[in-house]
């Protein structure tokens, strides 16, 4: 029996401080189409309204930029995966930019709400800034911060506005719930692009971050079973998986904010293979892939259809055997 995966495809990008990961779908679907691989056949799908055309508005939040548009396709992202989710589908999420995970997040949460959530961030940066300590303003650095209700007053640097703290406290509040991850169920891997105010929260708080350097060393599977400790009182799990997790150099430019020395394909393969292991993981994201950017061609998009490939079977392959 297969499991009844549902691909949610989640075309917005203005989160982002540059434009074009909103095709990063279509980019992925592409290679896909040039791999001879049916894959985007195979499953149902439903796309999300978006509010693209939010980049044309010139009445921007400085710390928090396009914050309206941004709460309202988080609402939209949410009611999408709590239905998914409350007809027994497995979200297989597909977004731009980060900022999506505020809605992913709140969707979990709206169905399950008695569940303790585990949340396995793979991303080079930690996405855990506020509008008050924001360095550029954008909503794709800021997920976490919401999800967690963490503004880090004690680091903040900005004057924000009364509208900006209205919609934030909103963003925060999506779901119906404020604080719906509380930091010891919050996993680090590959994180190495941070700025102060986000490594001072990280240390208060006793996130753990497993680096490039210490799965490498560790070994993968060490890592896993480490964090599986960690979130032992989780029921459930979400992986958020951005590609610039990924070495820059390695593969491409094709993302957001690119950063070298990160993580190589098949560890990424394996990292994932071993979490989707634990029987835990309710929704998978992939975010950030960013076609206009990218200086090889569609490469990035090829390498995360390479992965989305392997882990889909993995998926089906564990989740088929417990339904």
């Amino acid at each position: 029996m297969k499991v009844p995966i549902k691909i949610i495809k989640n075309r917005s990008d203005i989160g982002a401080g540059t434009r074009g990961s909103d095709l990063g779908i279509d980019a992925i679907e592409i290679a896909a189409i040039n791999k001879g691989s049916q894959y985007f056949h195979k499953y149902p799908f439903v796309d999300v309204q978006t509010r693209n055309d939010a980049v044309y508005d010139r009445r921007l939040n400085p710390f928090a930029k396009r914050i309206k548009q941004v709460l309202k396709q988080c609402k939209e992202v949410s009611a999408v995966v709590e239905e998914t989710l409350e007809d027994g589908q497995f979200p297989l999420v597909f977004s731009g930019d980060h900022s999506s995970a505020i809605g992913t997040i709140a969707g979990i949460k709206s169905a399950f709400p008695n569940r303790t959530l585990g949340v396995i961030w793979i991303d080079a940066h930690a996405d855990i800034h506020s509008p008050f300590t924001t360095p550029s303003g954008n909503l794709h650095g800021m997920p976490l911060a919401a999800t967690m209700n963490q503004d880090n007053p004690s680091c903040a640097v900005n004057e924000v506005d009364v509208e900006t703290v209205h919609y934030w406290d909103k963003l925060k509040a999506l779901g119906g719930e404020i604080g719906k991850l509380t930091p010891n169920h919050l996993i680090y891997f590959g994180v190495r692009d941070t700025e102060e105010p986000e490594d001072s929260l990280i240390d208060s708080l006793g996130i753990k971050n497993y680096t490039v350097e210490e799965v490498r060393e560790k070994g993968v599977e060490n890592c896993v079973e480490e964090m599986n400790k960690r979130l032992a009182d989780c029921d459930m799990l979400y992986v958020s998986f951005d590609v610039d997790s990924m070495d820059s150099e390695l593969i491409s430019d094709g993302t957001g904010t690119p950063v070298p020395k990160g993580f190589y394909p098949s560890e990424v393969i394996l990292l994932l293979q071993n979490i989707l292991s634990c029987h835990k993981v309710t929704c998978f994201e992939v975010v950030e892939v960013n076609p206009l950017l990218d200086n090889k061609g569609n490469k990035m998009a090829e390498v995360a259809f390479d992965i989305l490939e392997k882990v889909t079977k993995s998926i089906e392959k564990i989740y088929s055997k417990s339904m």
